[in-house]
């Protein structure tokens, strides 16, 4: 009876293994699966190569590094990245086909506030991500910080790696508008595959919002206009203090399928959601040789608190802070429709909480089945202005 019991389970393993292989098709490859073959086409867009055409790349005869390369021509570099001219928008990729995004690489330079990156999944005319290029990349702050996670990887000096896979059926189509006053210079690489995309693929959505200062009392809400089904993956957070003391005591909350007051899943504290604990706080020694308690930057696979900008005790005087919350292992899965708050919450005298009036900017990440509800309005320039 042992025996047969092993040899059912080794049959049930290698049958799962052979219909695991037939539904490969190179949408997701990790370590392990990396060594198995695929059908899938890999193609690549960038200054170099426009439409990601097969043998196409290098052929430029113009571009930004023309003059570098006048005594080169064509392959040596013609062409590297693109001018995006003030108050314009400029498509980074239109992909027809099916397939899926694998890769994005960019350097964008200016105000990243002020670069604002778009998606649109097939015959989308409203998009599925809109935010400002540096919160969609874990840069709310305009200023650089180190950030390894699996999603998101900025490295020096401002190189933003995203690694969301977002597949799509009959189109895709990547923007960036400046609504900055000044031009702006984009280095840009999108690397995808082009294949059959399985049918219980979502697709991708991420939404920027903000609001300085958060009302008296009131959450802030990262999100409340998901309909449809499928599963929250990230949120980003720029968050900044605007009074003395510890900002988060505040609890991130849930509401799905049908939850009215109150939510099915809720958290414990800012920093627990973000699966820190007691402040992000750990005993450091001081110049004069003292010991106290300070924020601890971090960054890992799944969380991070990649930055902190302590002010220079001068005109920049504010606490900001910068934090991301990947649920790659765990998302939250809806069936319906999904509301997502948190509270900001610190302390007053005797022991109580103090809601918070902050400056709270934000991304969530989230795939759905469907077709979503159209966006919250993007704040105007001046409302996305750091200040």
């Amino acid at each position: 009876m042992r025996k047969l019991f092993l040899l059912t389970g080794v049959l049930g393993i290698l049958g799962l293994a052979a219909r695991a292989q037939q539904k490969f098709n190179g949408l997701d490859v990790g370590l392990n699966n990396i060594y198995r073959t695929s059908d899938a086409i890999s193609r690549s867009i960038s200054p170099e190569n426009f439409n990601g055409e097969k043998g196409k790349g290098g052929m430029a005869t113009t571009g930004t590094g023309a003059a570098a390369s006048r005594d080169l021509g064509p392959t040596w570099k013609v062409s590297p990245s693109v001018i995006i001219k003030k108050h314009t928008t400029y498509t980074v990729a239109e992909i027809n086909g099916e397939g899926a995004i694998q890769h994005i690489w960019m350097t964008p330079t200016g105000n990243w506030r002020n670069s604002i990156i778009r998606f649109y999944w097939d015959d989308e005319t409203t998009p599925s991500v809109e935010s400002p290029v540096g919160d969609f990349f874990c840069m709310g702050w305009g200023k650089y910080a180190p950030v390894t996670s699996l999603a998101v990887v900025v490295n020096p000096g401002s190189a933003f790696n995203c690694y969301w896979p977002m597949p799509f059926r009959k189109k895709c189509r990547i923007t960036m508008e400046n609504i900055d006053d000044q031009d702006m210079v984009l280095y840009y690489q999108v690397d995808y595959t082009l294949t059959k995309v399985p049918e219980d693929a979502a697709y991708f959505h991420a939404q920027f919002r903000r609001i300085n200062p958060l009302p008296y009392k009131k959450d802030y809400v990262l999100v409340d206009s998901i309909q449809g089904k499928g599963q929250y993956v990230g949120t980003y957070m720029a968050y900044g203090s605007n009074k003395n003391g510890w900002w988060g005591e505040g609890e991130i909350k849930f509401f799905m399928d049908g939850d009215t007051k109150y939510p099915t899943i809720i958290g414990t504290g800012t920093e627990d959601y973000f699966c820190g604990s007691y402040d992000f706080d750990t005993r450091k020694k001081r110049p004069d040789g003292s010991e106290g308690t300070e924020y601890t930057e971090f960054s890992g696979p799944y969380t991070g608190l990649p930055q902190v900008i302590r002010g220079d005790g001068h005109y920049n005087v504010a606490q900001r802070f910068g934090l991301y919350r990947w649920h790659i292992t765990d998302p939250i899965r809806f069936e319906k429709n999904l509301k997502v708050t948190i509270q900001a919450l610190g302390w007053r005298s005797g022991g109580r909480y103090l809601p918070l009036q902050d400056d709270i900017a934000s991304v969530v990440f989230w795939y759905q089945t469907g077709q979503h509800r159209p966006f919250p309005k993007l704040p105007s320039k001046d409302e996305l202005e750091i200040n």
